[in-house]
């Protein structure tokens, strides 16, 4: 069978997404991007219009809100003169700029979207996005756009409304002029709608997208029918068909550890104690660390293997660990499913907000005292450091074979400081656990996740 790895989540800045739109026939504003002032100032000439919005690009929400440190505040603004957008977009390219959804020094801007304004009249919700339920593409859509769907869905659920789409038929005419309707949409806009949800439904298939939500699709005083702001999710396993658009995922905001570990297709969750987890399958992650905390221990972060595991991945996720003693773990993201069920149940050390993609979660990474962003793996380090690290696997795809025989050369290349407690079910684990325990190595063996997480909290005591 083949095995294919987890990869990390595709993150576009606003501009990529909006041009994805523009070229697939999908009505958006006119915009520029701009890596200067001066090119800024330029782009708003060039629009020529009556007002001009500009937007900081960071893969963050709260852009509005956001604070520069060049003391700007707002990450969006809006002006009539082209002037203005110049001196803007000067205070804000190469400053950080946080939000709510940043760490806490904030994001490097490097560009901004010169774009221009326009009056919204109606603010409509429109979605398209893959439904179990339906076994397929579902359209959902409710006349009251410009808020979060959540609230709308639960305070006026008879406000949403939902078509789900044949995926050989393909969407139909009438799907689409029924979901205008429901929009809200009257007269020649509900043939403009109903034009803008087909190309919308096209464009989630040509680039093999898991969601398209556009929030607000609305109209105009002048009767044009506009997708304003859009998220879009891609299925990470289509990279081998969408090579164009994963070669626009922007990596200039990710820790470089996050990048490292990305490399060999592993995932991080940083965390705030000492006992490092190294699991495969985020699901197991969280129960690794919920039964630690349960023990008396605090989880420092856990790395996810995936499904796929090669030797190799084993080696490369203990040497990222151990190429500094201090080294933190800085940022990760787990599935947002994983995040939906563990967010307003998990103990404190668990509790991280539930966040659309493409806003993420991100833990404070700062260099040595100087508090700028760190710039290399060396700089990284841990609140509290590593002081045992468990291993915890379950071996459905993954062969435990494979694991034990990545742990001992790690061990051995990497000259292992801290206790090291192992736990290992499944597919091949009693050659596994010959391996380890034939090894020689001061390895802990543990019979079950109870087991494991108690001795790895005994070794910190210990220390």
């Amino acid at each position: 069978a083949v095995q294919c790895p987890s990869r990390r989540w595709l993150n576009l800045q606003e501009y990529q997404s909006k041009k994805l739109m523009s070229d697939n026939g999908v009505r958006v504003q006119r915009f520029f991007v701009a890596n200067t002032a001066n090119e800024a100032l330029e782009a708003a000439k060039r629009l020529n219009a009556k007002e001009i919005v500009l937007k900081a690009q960071i893969l963050a929400g709260g852009r509005g809100k956001g604070v520069f440190n060049s003391g700007l505040k707002g990450g969006v603004h809006l002006t009539r003169d082209p002037k203005v957008v110049g001196q803007l977009a000067e205070q804000m390219i190469g400053y950080n700029l946080a939000t709510k959804q940043t760490p806490k020094e904030g994001v490097k801007v490097n560009k901004v979207m010169v774009a221009e304004a326009l009056d919204i009249s109606r603010e409509t919700y429109l979605a398209i996005l893959m439904d179990r339920a339906c076994n397929g593409p579902v359209l959902v859509g409710s006349p009251q756009g410009g808020v979060d769907i959540e609230e709308v869905a639960a305070s006026n659920p008879e406000l949403i409304f939902k078509e789900p789409i044949d995926i050989f038929e393909g969407i139909k005419d009438s799907q689409a002029q029924r979901m205008a309707e429901n929009l809200g949409f009257l007269g020649p806009l509900k043939n403009q709608a109903a034009d803008q949800i087909k190309k919308l439904y096209n464009l989630f298939l040509k680039i093999d997208a898991t969601q398209v939500e556009v929030n607000p699709f609305g109209e105009t005083p002048e009767g044009q029918v506009v997708c304003f702001d859009a998220k879009i999710n891609f299925d990470d396993n289509a990279e081998f068909r969408q090579k164009e658009i994963f070669a626009m995922d922007d990596k200039s905001e990710n820790e470089p550890i996050e990048n490292e570990a990305a490399r060999y297709d592993l995932k991080y969750i940083g965390l705030d104690g000492n006992i490092a987890c190294f699991v495969n399958g985020a699901g197991l992650a969280m129960a690794t660390c919920d039964i630690i905390f349960l023990n008396g221990g605090k989880p420092a972060n856990f790395l996810d293997l995936g499904g796929g595991v090669k030797e190799s991945q084993v080696y490369q996720a203990f040497k990222l660990l151990t190429s500094d003693p201090k080294c933190r773990v800085c940022f990760a993201k787990p599935s947002a499913q994983t995040l939906e069920k563990s967010a307003s149940g998990a103990p404190s050390h668990l509790r991280v907000p539930v966040m659309p993609h493409p806003e993420r979660r991100r833990s404070s990474c700062l260099g040595p005292g100087d508090g700028s962003p760190t710039s290399s793996l060396d700089d990284l380090y841990f609140r509290d450091p590593v002081e045992a690290i468990l291993v915890n696997i379950f071996g459905g795809i993954v062969n435990c074979a494979i694991i034990a025989n990545g742990i001992t050369k790690a061990c051995r290349e990497l000259e292992l400081k801290v206790p090291l407690v192992v736990r290992l079910e499944g597919t091949n684990v009693q050659e596994a656990r010959n391996i380890l325990s034939n090894s020689g190595l001061p390895i802990t063996a543990a019979v079950d996740l109870e087991d494991a997480a108690k001795k790895a909290v005994a070794c910190v005591a210990k220390k």
